[in-house]
């Protein structure tokens, strides 16, 4: 290695040392990218959505179990604030990757992808 090379990668571990722990994560993830409006879930989703209304009862035992948000796609809300529930997914035989996750204050989140971005439902 060149004592150029070498005095770069001295500088570049230096200056990461120096920097705080959160910025040496990364970004901090972004809220929920977008909106969906309810009428443009798909059926499934928009039956999970009159479930969770309704109080249950719910056909995945995983169902209204707190969402721990530990991405933090979503806003930063204290343990407990969110809750999860499957949408079916036609054709296959696990809960799949799409969900509903609640906020206590009543607003809703659709994913389609298993956690790595979500919609805010409007109604």
């Amino acid at each position: 290695m060149s004592w150029g090379r070498a005095l770069a990668v001295a500088a570049l571990a230096l200056a990461a040392a120096a920097m705080p722990a959160s910025a040496q994560r990364g970004p901090a993830p972004s809220p929920p990218a977008g909106e969906i409006h309810a009428s443009e879930l798909p059926p499934e989703a928009a039956a999970t959505l009159a479930l969770i209304r309704k109080g249950g009862p719910y056909p995945y035992a995983k169902d209204h179990s707190v969402f721990g948000n530990r991405e933090g796609r979503l806003p930063k809300q204290r343990r407990g604030y969110y809750r999860e529930y499957t949408v079916r997914t036609p054709g296959i035989r696990t809960r799949g990757a799409r969900r509903i996750v609640s906020g206590a204050s009543g607003e809703f989140f659709y994913t389609d992808d298993h956690y790595n971005s979500f919609k805010r439902i409007r109604e």
